[in-house]
């Protein structure tokens, strides 16, 4: 057998591989030149297809809106073409009634006779049905509302809105138990949502309305203060905070769900300058949150000193207020409070005496009035009307009293006849600044104790509100 040569070889590599061979091996494939694409080109002819689909979709949209503004105006004017041939016919028995008043000599006809009809006039028989139908038309329309009836309510509005009394929330009612012992503080937070009360049996207990259910009973109770009487619990302006008073020397700041956040410390009671401690050294009576500053409270105590904190600094008072006699001796402040725009800081005192002091000036009050109330007995609120230029005090000479802090020589107006057996009894104004509110205490058996309304401006006693068989001692508005 004979082998091929080099040149067959050579033949036949050049020829390629079988194709039968190729075939039966699966090289069919092999061999071939691939394939290139041009990426550009292939994005410009979809970008091109997708105008072209855009354009087309566009143009299909505008002919279809087109054909519906066509089918809308051809709708209008078969809807208008009555109303139209009505109007001709009052326009042709307007200018009839014209060229009659004309024959007369009116002057009502030189500004009728200006209309003229567009095209042939109407037959008088259908001319005549026309207006008959029209006038039908015209009597059953319902009468007029006159203006007299819209002033006479407008005027009925306003006198509702000029009545404060009727803003007076007192639509429902719903009883907290508590505990067995008297209720001597309550607190609201800003937004309404939550309740906090304490009382003599030591406890402090949350109330949540939204969360609570028919039993009505509170989500938690604590003792902050172990073994005293709750006297004052206030929320601070951002409802984060509460400031807790008790019959302890040191107040207490806890939060919303009744964690301890700081607690005053407790001065030297052997130190006989109190402006020299760094803190009170007797029994609380209250204390108030500042209305601007968050974090600053003040409180007062049997020391006779008015003491401004801050929540961040619980080991030294921050300022020291020192109330006096006329003739420059202690005297023990049994309530305070801010200013609505914290820069007055009011106290009244045992002796009968309201003193208002400058917030940044310690030494010397800015107003003092020396017999406000009965000296010996103890008052019980002072607080500011909203417009800053009020203040109200709550004696315990069952007494109520305005003053104007401009003219702080006598009061604007005193009611008596209030009477009060605890000294916690609260006074506040509503926030429009027109009604001023305040309890009233009778014994157990003898009565019941009352929310008592008196309006601002006159001071009338205008509105009552029966709450207990006993006493009303404290209460508390929504800021």
């Amino acid at each position: 057998m004979e082998r091929p040569g080099p040149s067959e070889v050579a033949g036949s590599d050049a020829s390629g591989p079988d194709p039968q061979l190729a075939v039966t091996m699966g090289f069919t494939g092999f061999g071939k030149k691939a394939r290139t694409f041009d990426l550009e080109a292939m994005f410009e002819q979809t970008r091109r297809t997708a105008v072209e689909r855009s354009r087309k979709t566009l143009e299909a949209r505008e002919k279809e809106e087109e054909m519906n503004r066509e089918k809308e105006l051809r709708r209008q004017n078969e809807d208008t073409e009555p109303t139209s041939s009505g109007s001709h016919v009052v326009r042709d028995c307007s200018k009839s009634s014209s060229s009659d008043t004309s024959s007369n000599g009116s002057e009502e006809s030189s500004d009728s006779s200006d209309d003229e009809l567009i095209g042939p006039p109407l037959p008088p028989q259908m001319a005549e049905e026309s207006v008959k139908h029209m006038e039908e038309n015209i009597s059953r329309l319902p009468p007029p509302l006159y203006e007299e009836e819209e002033d006479d309510d407008d005027d009925g509005d306003s006198e509702d809105d000029e009545n404060p009394v009727q803003k007076i929330p007192d639509s429902h009612e719903i009883t907290l138990k508590h505990g067995t012992k008297t209720v001597s503080a309550l607190g609201l937070d800003p937004s309404g949502a939550r309740l906090v009360t304490g009382g003599y049996d030591y406890d402090v207990k949350f109330w949540d309305f939204a969360g609570m259910d028919a039993s009505f009973k509170a989500f938690r109770s604590l003792q902050p203060c172990e073994c005293h009487q709750i006297k004052s619990l206030q929320y601070s302006n951002t409802g984060d905070m509460i400031l807790v008073v008790s019959g302890s020397s040191q107040a207490k700041v806890i939060d919303r769900d009744g964690f301890e956040v700081m607690e005053c410390i407790k001065g030297d009671q052997y130190i006989v300058d109190m402006a020299n401690t760094k803190g009170h050294t007797a029994m609380l009576h209250t204390g108030s949150w500042h209305p601007k500053i968050k974090g600053e409270f003040m409180t007062c105590s049997n020391d006779a000193t008015v003491r401004t904190w801050e929540v961040e600094n619980p080991k030294k008072q921050k300022s020291v207020f020192k109330p006096r006699t006329m003739q420059g001796k202690k005297v023990i402040p049994t309530t305070c409070t801010y200013s609505r725009d914290g820069n007055l800081i009011a106290a009244a005192c045992q002796n009968g005496s309201i003193q208002i002091w400058d917030r940044n000036l310690t030494v010397h009050p800015k107003f003092h009035y020396k017999q406000a109330h009965d000296p010996g007995t103890d008052t019980s609120c002072v607080t500011f009307s909203y417009d800053g230029n009020v203040l109200a005090s709550r004696g315990g000479d069952d007494t109520l009293k305005l003053w104007d802090i401009r003219q702080f020589n006598k009061p604007l107006f005193s009611a008596s006849g209030l009477p009060t057996m605890f000294p916690m009894t609260d006074c506040c104004f509503s926030p429009d600044d027109k009604l001023i509110v305040t309890g009233t205490s009778v014994q157990r058996g003898c009565g019941s104790g009352k929310l008592v309304f008196f309006e601002r401006r006159t001071f009338q006693r205008v509105y009552e509100i029966d709450i207990t068989d006993a006493v009303c001692i404290f209460f508390s508005p929504l800021p």
